[in-house]
């Protein structure tokens, strides 16, 4: 696992863009694993306005996969998670919807076994996006999920379903049941990029990172990957014991050896 603390949110954002556009010159038809909810969303503005600029790399024949999706919405509805992947970044990056995939809620008792074949197919995906909840989990994989799970309808606990409740009209509104990657799919993507910022992030980065491998912290699985990057603004970082050697770590490798 490789632990960067750097200063702002902002370098976090710039540094993830970077890790992005370096896979996706690289390999022009990369799978991309692309996360919704706020921490990644100042990366994906960072690549939109290179995009936009005309310096980033061409999308056209990139894949992406969704980690997750509501269960229980109209079609079309602005707050599925494949809307809000839509306005946050693949719109603006020219990525066509149909090569924006998401498990189908339409059939939610064949589309997690369905959504495991249809990444077999593409070939697994190359870069997964992440961020991280403040209790450690990672997608909809709350505490006590299994390690070894797969893509499955999940129940939303309250708290996250309050957490939710800001993108919809009333609390009510927010659905009870989604379609989720499981911890052991996650695990699958040949690089994992985390990313987390603000001080309410810190405890569970803490845990993932360097606590035991454990149910109660589903991100701390990371620690079985052998290609993880976890980048942190510095108060995400703020309850690591070894923030200080993980800056200097990072500081002290030559450019091309970074992420």
């Amino acid at each position: 696992m490789e632990v960067v603390p750097l200063h702002s949110a902002d370098e976090v954002a710039r540094l993830a863009a970077d890790t992005v556009e370096r896979l996706v010159r690289e390999r022009p038809d990369a799978v991309l694993g692309l996360a919704t909810g706020s921490s990644p969303v100042p990366a994906y503005r960072e690549l939109v306005r290179r995009h936009e600029s005309g310096v980033a790399p061409s999308y056209a024949g990139v894949r992406c996969v969704l980690l997750d999706e509501y269960l229980g919405l109209p079609a079309g509805h602005p707050q599925t998670y494949r809307a809000t992947i839509a306005r946050d970044v693949t719109d603006a990056l020219g990525i066509p919807a149909d090569r924006v995939h998401a498990p189908d809620p339409a059939d939610p008792e064949r589309a997690g076994s369905a959504y495991e074949a249809l990444l077999g197919d593409l070939g697994g995906v190359d870069l997964q996006v992440l961020g991280i909840g403040t209790d450690g989990h990672l997608a909809f994989n709350e505490p006590g999920s299994s390690l070894g799970s797969r893509t499955r309808v999940k129940t939303l606990t309250e708290q996250t379903r309050a957490d939710n409740a800001r993108f919809f009209g009333a609390p009510d509104e927010v659905p009870r049941h989604v379609l989720t990657q499981g911890l052991a799919t996650i695990g699958d993507a040949r690089h994992l990029l985390l990313v987390a910022t603000g001080a309410s992030k810190a405890d569970a980065v803490a845990a993932a990172v360097e606590g035991p491998l454990t149910a109660s912290c589903p991100a701390s699985v990371l620690q079985l990957h052998p290609h993880v990057t976890v980048l942190l603004d510095a108060a995400a970082a703020a309850r690591l014991a070894n923030a200080e050697h993980y800056r200097h770590v990072y500081a002290g490798k030559p450019a091309w050896q970074r992420l």
